[in-house]
């Protein structure tokens, strides 16, 4: 077990509920973004936080800001890995937590142990679904939410579309759902003046951007074949096409060689995991999202708020933010032609890309702050805090 609490002792105010968020991992990516911006923003005179990680944290923990947040990492082996259950219930015996907020399939099981070491209150999000189960059908995952639910006090999707899923598919009542989309800072992530972000290219090209973590779900190598078939539609731009793939993950080494093999590595940039993600967007002249699944993308909040037109695929959460035709294109998942052809059409139009661009940012403005997030947060705990602590 690996712990480390940050920023120096929490100012004293022993009655605030503590929360103690259950990930499989602190590392760079769109959930753990929400996480931390979760611990960092909510009012820090009605909760206290802390962070357990099923397996491990990396540098990403930098950006905890909150005093007195302890990480710990229980260094979970693959597999089952019972004697994590019983890590889990000795540390929460010692913390003493008022609620349990658990993140994904992976960490779903431990309401369960929580339930056991005396936590009263239980909640579990939902943030997305996995490449092996796309749609959520896994017969022995949905048996084992269904039997987990008596342990679980509230659901918590991010999307109108995990919400039906929960309610319909894995049969979780209304009364225990409820829906929180994500959020993103408008104030950092805004439109910016191009060119002068951290990024190997130039105002003149035609950039072609995405964020995410590098595995099977997110869809790279569907991106870099439709960048690739772009190249051919767009003969006379060849020379101002670029792709920027920023992030790390297990699949990065096998992305790396696909691009080596098609020749492209002067136009394609894979700088792996940065932490300037705002002022790189601001090199992107449009954002894509190939992704097989999705609940609501953070990076794809991002990419709109800072002014950006999106080609994504039309799954999960994502046809609840881009209305097709007004703040980018939906294209079938991994459907390589339709994904060039999309990209073809603001390559080639300079007009329609600022046009859905500034309808992206505005859609942002309107339904997806941060601020509208951590209110409902807040208001769930809250809500949750008054039935069963009094």
């Amino acid at each position: 077990m690996q712990t480390v609490t940050l920023n120096g002792a929490a100012a004293a105010a022993p009655e605030r509920p503590l929360v103690v968020h259950l990930t499989y991992a602190l590392d760079f990516g769109g959930l753990e973004t929400l996480l931390v911006e979760c611990v960092n923003r909510m009012p820090a005179h009605k909760y206290r936080h802390a962070i357990v990680c099923l397996t491990r944290y990396t540098d990403f923990v930098s950006k905890i800001t909150q005093p007195g947040v302890e990480i710990v990492a229980l260094h979970k082996p693959p597999g089952l890995g019972l004697a994590t259950h019983a890590r889990l219930w000795a540390l929460l015996r010692r913390m003493r937590p008022q609620l349990l907020h658990t993140y994904n399939l992976a960490a779903m099981e431990y309401a369960f142990t929580a339930a056991m070491a005396g936590v009263p209150i239980r909640i579990h999000a939902e943030h997305g679904r996995d490449a092996g189960d796309p749609h959520g059908i896994n017969p022995k995952h949905n048996f084992l939410r269904r039997r987990l639910a008596p342990f679980i006090d509230r659901y918590v999707p991010v999307s109108d579309d995990l919400r039906g899923w929960l309610r319909q598919v894995v049969a979780i009542p209304e009364r225990k759902i409820s829906l929180i989309t994500n959020g993103v800072d408008t104030e950092r992530f805004r439109p910016g003046a191009g060119g002068a972000a951290p990024s190997p290219w130039g105002p003149d090209h035609f950039v072609i951007g995405t964020v995410a973590r590098v595995q099977d779900i997110k869809n790279h190598a569907g991106l870099v074949a439709a960048f690739a078939r772009l190249r051919e539609l767009l003969p006379d731009q060849r020379e101002r096409l670029r792709l920027s793939i920023v992030g790390d993950g297990p699949l990065l080494p096998a992305l790396r060689a696909q691009v080596a093999a098609a020749g492209l590595d002067d136009v394609v940039w894979l700088p792996g995991a940065r932490s300037d993600i705002a002022d790189l967007m601001h090199s992107f002249s449009l954002f894509a999202l190939p992704s097989l699944a999705e609940g609501t993308p953070v990076s794809l909040l991002e990419a709109m708020a800072s002014g950006l037109p999106v080609v994504a695929s039309n799954v999960g959460g994502i046809p609840e933010v881009i209305v097709d035709g007004e703040h980018g294109a939906l294209v079938a998942p991994a459907d390589t032609e339709a994904l060039a052809a999309a990209l073809a059409r603001y390559a080639g139009s300079p007009a329609l890309a600022l046009g859905h661009g500034a309808a992206a940012r505005a859609r942002i403005e309107q339904r997806y702050s941060m601020t509208a997030m951590l209110a409902a947060y807040t208001g769930l705990y809250d809500e949750l805090c008054a039935a069963k602590l009094g």
